[in-house]
Order: C-alpha cells, then structure tokens, then sequence
C-alpha cells in the first residue's frame, strides 16, 4: 500500500467521524515533510544492501580540546570534517561546509560565501569562536564577519567542531561552541605532497573555483590556495507594496577572492616553525543584510588581512609553543548612494598565547597557557577605541582504564568587563560500543564594537536605528550536557545529547525611547523622543535543547564507499521579562541536517539538505516575510573520464524555492554550473 492509499484511509475514518478536513490536513502536513523523512530514512533503508564492514573517524586525535585526545576521551560532542569530505560535497565556501554540520546553523545573507552567521546551541551570532590552526579570529568589529574565514577549501586539512561552552580553554566567545580550521601545513598528519582544486561556469555569469597546493621536503613545507566566486547575481525583480510605493529591481551581486600561503620549516626534531599569511576581499550587495528599510540600498567592501606565526618546541615530555597572530579589517558600507550613508571602519586585531603541555606519566597530562591580545578600531560613525584583554588557564586530562576527566579553569581581564572566571569539567566513561560523557562549565562573552558604540558619532540619529551602548556588562552563563555515542555496528555510530544553558546580562537590541536611553548611557546625538533599537543587557535567559546525530561511513568496494551524517536538534529559548529582542530567540526551533555521498567506481554523488523550522517574522516596507519553515537541497555529482581529472555538476537549491534566513535577504533560488575538479597527490 502506498502512502496516498493509507493517507486516504485515515482520511476516509475521519470523515466518517465528523472530520471532513482532516485528510487534506494531514496530506498537506505529510507532503510538507516526506522530502525530509526520505531524506533522513534512505541511508537506513539502503544500509543492508552495502554490507556490515567499516569504520568511522573516531581515530582522529583532536586539538580543539587543546590537549591532543580522541574523540571519544573528550567528554565532549565533537565533529570532524575532513578534507576529502569537503571536495566530495556540493559547497563552494567555509560557511556552506559548516551548514552541512548536525547541530550547527549557519543564517546566510546569500549564497557562495557572501556572509552568514554561526549559531550553535541556542548562540547568538557573537557566541560562537572562530579559531585557524588555534587562533581566534572573531572580528572585533561585528560577529557578522566571524564568517570571513581567510582560508581557501583545497588548504583545509580538517575543521573540528566543538560543540558547547569553552570559554575554560580559550576565554571569550566560546559560549556556543568553537570551531577550529586546522590547514595542511600546521597538520602533522597532511600527505607530503597534494595539489588540487575545481573550476566551475554557472547561470548569472558565475565563476567559482579554487586551487591549492601542498608539498613537503625534507625539512620544510610550502602550502598555498586561491579562490573565487563572483557573479553579476540572480536578479531580485520589482515588488509593488501600493500603488505609491515600488522598490525598484536589483541584482544580488558579489565578487569574493581569498588568497592564501604558509610556511613549515624543522629545524631539528624539537623545535619547528610554523607560519602563515592570507588575504580575503569581498565586494557584494548587501540591500536588506542589517535593516528593513525600503530606502536601503546598501553595497559593501570588506578586506581581511590575516598572518600568523607558531615556534614549537617538543622535548620527551612535554610541548611549549608559542603563537602571534594579526588581524587587519577593512570595511566600507554604503546604505544608499541617494545620500551621504558611508561607513567606513579599520580593524586590529593582535593576539599572542603561549602554552605548554606536560605529560607527566601515562595517566596524567597537565597544561596551561597564558594569553594577550590589543583590540582597535578606527571608525566615522563609531569613534576610536583599543582595548587590552588578558588571560592566564590550567587544566589537567586523566584518562585510566574506562573514566576521561578534564578539569579545567581560566581567568581573564579585559578593559571592558574587568575579570571573570571560567571553570570547567568534562567527563567520559568508554565501554566497548558505548561512550557516556557528561560536561558543566562557565563562558563569558564581551560586547563587540557595534554593540557598545554603533551610531554614537552620528548628528540626529534617525528613530528605528540601532544605537550602541558603552556601558554594557559582559555576558556570563553555565551550560550542562549529558550525551551518548553509541556503535551500532562497525561503520554506524548514534550520538545523543541533552543540554542547556542559564544565561545572565545577554546582549541584545530593545527597542526604547530616547528618554530611556539618555537616563542610562552617554550616546550619540538622538531626536527627541525618538525610539531606537538600543543594546542592552538582558537578563535570565534560558535555552534548553537535544540533538541527535547519525553517521555512517562504508567501503563497499576497492573504489566506492558510502558515506551519510544526519542530524536533529530541538531548541528552546525563553526570557522570563518578556523583552522583546532582535536576536534573543532568532534560531531554529527544529533543524535537520543530512549529508549524503556515494562513490562507486568513477562515479561521485552527494546531496545535502537543510530542513528549518522557526518564528516566523514580517517587513511590511520592503514586502517581505521569514516563512516558519523550509527545506533546501543542494546537489553534487562528478565522473571521472581522466586520470585526475573529473568533470562535476552542482545543482544548488535543486527544488528551486523561495527562501531567506534572514528577514529581507533572499538566498539563491535554484542554480545550475558546471566544470572541472582535479586532484594529484
């Protein structure tokens, strides 16, 4: 019986019941979701025909955890993209990699890398940390940029993701969850020689591609990458709102470019030098990124310098490194050319840590480190600023038999919110095919530079804009998570994780009256009576959620295998004042995320699909609504007719529908390109 006989059949009960609408009903709802349930179901059902041999890639040792452990001896629920997976799947930036993670979402403002924001358990877009090879790279200026990540895909040796508080290891930011891209060159496991990359043309004048190298000679490694996308964009046409009010046609235009090279050299078998130096350039529309005014117009021009060096020095017992890191940001935003509307802003961004481990016997691994880093800006509509922030932490690994124990504890000072503590505890037991972890821990996370001074410089600030605050505290919470993983079979493993967060003085934009604000903060130049969207710190929140993730990872031959990660995780954000806030709950409810690959033979295929369900929201002015719920699919498939050589198509929003993940920016409708991906070793 198929599903529309047995729909029509509950139907038919219903209506004899007194029901008459209750099979449209349920049709409706079943049609909405089945794209989804097949989606997440298939692998199961195809599993049996593959065999029931395998592995999976819990052998990776991590270093998110800043102690080099296995995934399992964490205590933690942590992901591991590899750089094979990534040139398997349909994405053509960082950010596209990252939305294919259970648990993970990433709110594009369009397609191809343009920007998006990183959320994970319930975060805001500021709570997540960014690290490359270690070192953090959130932008001072906006966590909008923590997306403008300086590395291109073929430099990727693997990206972890930690999920939860971490602010014990790495201090601020880390309330979410980090995310750490470690690249080829300061790996210790990269293959001494690779060269590769794609070349695609698309509807809309696309190009997309990218290249990189890696090659390692005797003492010394070189490794280096370039990419492009760029497109005149998808036309967005008019929409009449009455008959005196028309926003006028535009396209979503971009032109991305990151440049990249790194350096290795071992001097002898204890000391080795490790650097790096990238450079990002994104020029793209931004209309509707920040504002859901019908007068914005807006074009921006972002630039990221990025360099970073690494001396690491290992003895019998031990490793000390010691790290620099700078950052220099660009940023030029236009809201409209109809009138003076130019923002421009620099960024600085230097950051320097040491750390030392010490294993002192087969149990016991101790490590601390110390931190200092200079924030600075230079901005016509925020003023200038610089801040100090330092941190020193200590933590202690057991690992006996089947208990992991991590204890960890932090304390840092910053101009801006003085000194806060950070203390953290993970924990896991592992048995055969079954690991039980467990982890609590405090995070702290400091307000940004938009936060504390956006719009302050400006003479007779227009009502309805968003308005800086000097005086914000820093945000502090406790997070808890109880999770399993569980094998299966050889090949299959399930994870399942609880976990919640209690959060105090949480940055967010209210909206409030001029009289308000001017009794709390000295700010920038406002209308009388005037109500603006004015940061605050809002207190008692509280989010609570589950996840549940499935991974499956089979050879089925000499050259196929078949690879599928699904995932769904549940939120649920509360604010006992009821203050109604920009970002507060601006998360899914319910998100499901599947990624799917198949190689057989010289046949490539993989499909990723996002299914979202949330509040939903409205922008009369510009005609424009948040759907509650969505469910996007991306397409991937390649042949390999030459040695090396393969020719791929990639389908993005294969169904071809209309949705945005933030109010008033469209993503990408469906789009078809085509070209060249090659790959030596």
């Amino acid at each position: 019986m198929d599903i529309y006989a047995i729909l029509q059949f509950s139907g038919l009960i219903h209506e004899c019941l007194g029901f008459p609408y209750f099979r449209m009903q349920i049709y409706t709802s079943t049609m909405r979701w089945l794209p989804v349930l097949l989606l997440f179901i298939w692998p199961y059902l195809a599993y049996p025909v593959f065999g029931q041999t395998g592995y999976v890639l819990d052998s990776i040792e991590v270093i998110a955890s800043r102690v080099p452990l296995k995934v399992r001896e964490t205590g933690r629920n942590i992901s591991v993209v590899t750089s094979r997976q990534i040139a398997d799947m349909p994405v053509n930036s960082i950010d596209e990699v990252l939305q294919s993670v259970p648990g993970l979402e990433v709110q594009s403002r369009g397609g191809f890398g343009v920007q998006g924001d990183i959320l994970m358990r319930g975060s805001t877009f500021t709570q997540v940390l960014v690290l490359v090879d270690g070192m953090k790279m959130n932008d001072p200026l906006t966590g909008h940029f923590n997306s403008y990540i300086p590395v291109t895909l073929p430099e990727i040796e693997r990206i972890e993701i930690l999920r939860g508080a971490a602010a014990a290891l790495y201090g601020a930011d880390a309330v979410g969850g980090v995310i750490n891209i470690i690249t080829k060159t300061f790996s210790e496991n990269s293959n001494p020689r690779s060269l590769g990359g794609s070349l695609q043309y698309g509807q809309h004048e696309l190009v997309t591609g990218n290249m990189g190298f890696f090659t390692k000679e005797g003492k010394s490694a070189f490794g280096g990458g370039f990419s492009l996308n760029q497109s005149k964009g998808q036309p967005i046409g008019e929409r009449v709102i009455d008959p005196s009010t028309t926003l006028e046609a535009y396209r979503t235009s971009f032109d991305l470019k990151t440049f990249g090279f790194s350096f290795s050299h071992a001097f002898s078998r204890k000391l080795s030098l490790h650097a790096r130096t990238s450079y990002d350039y994104r020029d793209f529309d931004a209309r509707y990124f920040y504002t859901s005014s019908a007068l914005d117009k807006s074009v921006e021009r972002v630039a990221n310098w990025w360099n970073q060096v690494q001396l690491k020095h290992i003895s019998n017992k031990g490793i000390t490194d010691l790290n620099v890191a700078y950052k220099n940001n660009t940023d030029e935003f236009v809201f409209s050319p109809d009138f003076p509307s130019t923002n421009e802003h620099r960024t600085q961004f230097l950051n320097m840590t040491v750390n030392h481990l010490r294993e002192l016997n087969a149990a016991l691994t101790l490590m601390g480190g110390l931190q200092a880093d200079r924030r600075m800006i230079e901005s016509n509509d925020r003023g200038n600023h610089q801040d100090w922030h330092f941190g020193v932490y200590g933590m202690g690994v057991y690992r006996k038999n089947l208990l992991n124990l991590t204890v960890s504890l932090r304390g840092d000072y910053d101009e801006n919110y003085q000194f806060e503590v950070s203390p953290q505890i993970n924990m896991s037991i592992i048995l055969e095919d079954l690991t039980i972890r467990g982890s609590v821990g405090r995070s702290i996370r400091a307000a940004d530079y938009t936060e504390r001074f956006v719009s302050n410089n400006l003479q007779e600030l227009t009502p309805g804009r968003n308005l800086g605050n000097p005086d914000l505290l820093a945000e502090t919470g406790w997070s808890e998570e109880l999770g399993l993983d569980i094998r299966i079979i050889p090949g299959w493993w399930i994870k399942a994780t609880g976990f919640a967060r209690q959060s105090d003085n949480l940055i967010d934009y209210v909206m409030a009256n001029e009289k308000e604000i001017g009794s709390v903060s000295e700010t920038g130049s406002l209308q009388p009576n005037a109500d603006y969207f004015f940061a605050q710190n809002i207190a008692d929140v509280r989010t609570a959620g589950f996840e549940v993730e499935s991974n499956i990872l089979i050879p089925t031959g000499e050259n196929s295998s078949l690879e599928w990660t699904a995932g769904y995780t549940y939120l649920n954000t509360t604010n006992q004042e009821g203050i109604l806030s920009v970002y507060l709950s601006n998360h899914a409810r319910h998100l499901v995320t599947t990624r799917f690959a198949a190689r057989f033979g010289k046949f490539d295929f993989a499909l990723n699909g996002i299914y979202k369900n949330r509040n939903i929201r409205l922008a009369p002015a510009i005609d424009s609504e948040l759907l509650p719920d969505y469910f996007v699919c991306d397409l991937r498939t390649a042949f390999q007719f030459m040695n090396h050589l393969k020719v791929q198509l990639q389908v993005r929003n294969l169904f071809d529908l209309r949705y945005q993940n933030i109010l008033g920016a469209p993503m990408p409708r469906r789009w078809v390109m085509a070209g060249f991906q090659w790959h030596f070793e």
